[in-house]
């Protein structure tokens, strides 16, 4: 294999490329892309194959004859293996095993007789793009890196779209730039020789959900555990968030068995009701070997900290931004202790609990274990007796259903309980966001829902899904915010071997009213002591996102000063100033307005970081 070409590189977990087909026309286009900081890796002519940035911990390579391949991630593959892969390869579509058996979470890129296969992970956590830039098309594992090359300017259509509350499948999926196209993370982009001809080819589906909760669980531990070594099996020291709630703790406790010295990090939260203090301290007694730091609540930042001083590179709008700071407040502390990767539980609520929509299923096709089941959900989320008919009878397909909602988009927010047992949240806007965004986000559900498929036909299914993908485009991005910072971030549950274990085993089992997460908490008896696996509660932090919202008025009332959303006439800035002087208003409750502000402090990033550029007009 082609060495690597000198250059500063960048840390671990911030791996980020494009690729090209083995041409002299694609090469030409490549030189477009190698600025100072990226590396090249080349085809055997010498031409570009990846250009962009990664660490040499984060890839794996291997040629033989025409075939090459590279894995770029977390992956406990070494070069030998993935060179025997390349030398059995005749088929870009039997590499659709091969990437539904290894675990981590990583990119897979192979290049067969001049054609090029490019995937990221069902997860959605590492996503690909592609573009034609001068008739050559160039995947990447980022938008904005397409939308520099081609001097696009965002699309003032999907900033509408954008300002959605929920953004709905598959609307989130569209880049925010015409001319990009986006890769479904169960798809493969397929590059043919010549460059300039692509398709997309699915390589994942989920599991049918056969599995009982007796023979899953012991699937569950291995895939977590083998998740988790995957970031430990070189030892160092490695931290791992230690909220005392089941998914924090079983990382902590796989992590412990491993190579790695393990630093827990516990942030208490400032409400005196909040109880992760005290499960954590539980956790720890059976912890001997484990540095256990214990964070002050009242220097942690508050949600709404730094809007304003936000400049990372971001290829979409993320309500993650809210929570940025108090992401990445401890991790100079925990480099401090030698922390080479900071793990988090976040995932275990996604993948380990299940949407209650299977019910709607299972109604039907089990009705008297479904309404035992129904009466507990009844009485644990208060959902009323009529509410809960109209939802287990609204039979609209998932089409319908979206066109319906393109209409009601000033309605007031959905009952829980049809959102619990329908095919999700339906999207809102609010009061600040003007007529002419609210007819650009009309049109494009209307066009979308015309084809629309849900993401599995069983809503249940479709709504795990959704979740699921709606959690990792957060965490693509705070990956990237903590790479910068010096401590990249992981978060094994998100795993696509971790993802398939809990789906494949029966909904009925895994959504109970009667029990708290029963399939961890079987996965993990034996690892976990007993006592720890009892919590049945998490801390909300409602507290502090309320205090938050006070303490950074003057913020909130800055960033609306000289908006970019209001002067593209998408909301109205008198409106969010007058909201940002009463924070304490009822119309604040539920993060409605966190797709407001992630779309401003999206735009305003882009101008601070690549200057000002007019966004697309829509038709």
């Amino acid at each position: 294999m082609t060495e690597l070409h000198e250059s500063a590189g960048t840390g671990p977990g911030d791996a980020h490329f494009t690729v090209f087909t083995d041409r002299a026309d694609a090469a030409a286009v490549a030189r477009s892309f190698a600025h100072p900081g990226t590396r090249v890796l080349d085809h055997a002519s010498g031409r570009p194959w990846l250009v962009g940035q990664w660490d040499d911990q984060e890839i794996v390579t291997a040629r033989v004859g025409h075939t090459a391949l590279a894995v770029i991630g977390c992956c406990p593959i070494d070069a030998a293996e993935l060179e025997r892969h390349a030398g059995r390869l005749r088929d870009l579509a039997e590499l659709d095993a091969l990437a539904r058996s290894l675990p981590g979470s990583f990119h897979l890129v192979a290049t067969l007789d001049g054609r090029l296969r490019v995937q990221g992970t069902a997860s959605g956590l590492r996503l690909v793009f592609h573009a034609p830039v001068d008739g050559i098309h160039v995947a990447a594992t980022r938008a904005d890196v397409l939308a520099a090359a081609l001097g696009a300017a965002p699309d003032e259509e999907q900033l509408a779209v954008r300002l959605l509350w929920p953004v709905p499948h598959p609307l989130a999926e569209s880049p925010m730039w015409r001319g990009i196209t986006s890769v479904s993370p169960h798809d493969a982009l397929i590059v043919a020789a010549d460059g300039r001809t692509v398709r997309h080819s699915r390589w994942w589906t989920p599991p049918e959900p056969v599995r009982t909760l007796k023979d899953g669980a012991p699937l569950v531990r291995e895939a977590l555990a083998t998740a988790v070594d995957a970031r430990t099996r070189t030892g160092g020291v490695v931290s791992c968030d230690l909220s005392g709630g089941l998914d924090s703790t079983s990382i902590c406790f796989l992590a412990d068995r491993s190579p790695a010295r393990v630093v827990a990090s516990t942030w208490p939260g400032r409400d005196p009701a909040d109880t992760d203090l005290y499960w954590a301290e539980q956790a720890v007694r059976s912890l001997p070997d484990v540095e256990h730091v214990v964070w002050d609540a009242d220097a942690s930042p508050l949600v709404y900290t730094d809007l304003l001083g936000i400049d990372d590179l971001l290829d979409e709008p993320t309500i993650g931004v809210m929570d940025r700071s108090r992401v990445l407040h401890h991790l100079p502390g925990l480099a401090e202790r030698g922390s080479r990767l900071h793990m988090t539980g976040i995932g275990g609520d996604h993948v380990a609990w299940c949407s209650e929509a299977y019910y709607h299923r299972l109604a039907r096709t089990r009705p008297l274990f479904a309404l035992r089941q129904l009466r507990g959900f009844r009485a644990l989320w208060q959902w009323p007796l009529g509410g809960t008919a109209r939802a287990l009878a609204d039979s609209r397909p998932y089409g319908k259903w979206l066109a319906d909602s393109s209409s009601r988009l000033r309605d007031p927010l959905s009952a829980t309980v049809s959102t619990s047992l329908g095919w999700g949240m339906p999207p809102r806007l609010f009061d600040w966001v003007t007529p002419e965004a609210e007819r650009a986000a009309q049109r494009v559900l209307r066009e979308a829902a015309a084809n629309a498929v849900p993401s599995h036909p069983d809503r249940g299914l479709h709504a795990d899904l959704d979740q699921i993908r709606s959690c990792t485009r957060i965490i693509r991005q705070w990956d990237r915010m903590a790479a910068r910072a010096g401590v990249p971030m992981a978060s094994p549950f998100l795993d696509d071997r971790v993802i398939e274990a809990c789906l494949a085993v029966r909904p009925s089992e895994r959504v109970t009213p009667w029990q708290y997460k029963p399939l961890l908490t079987a996965a993990m008896s034996g690892i976990v002591p007993d006592e720890c696996l009892r919590r049945t509660n998490k801390a909300a932090a409602s507290m502090d996102a309320a205090n938050g919202l006070r303490e950074h008025r003057a913020d909130l009332l800055a960033l609306w000063e000289g908006s970019r959303l209001a002067q593209l006439g998408l909301v109205d800035a008198d409106a969010l100033r007058r909201l940002a002087q009463r924070p304490a208003t009822p119309e604040l409750r539920d993060a409605v307005l966190y797709s407001t502000i992630a779309a401003e402090v999206w735009l305003r990033g882009l101008d601070r970081t690549s200057g000002p550029k007019a966004p697309i007009a829509s038709p």
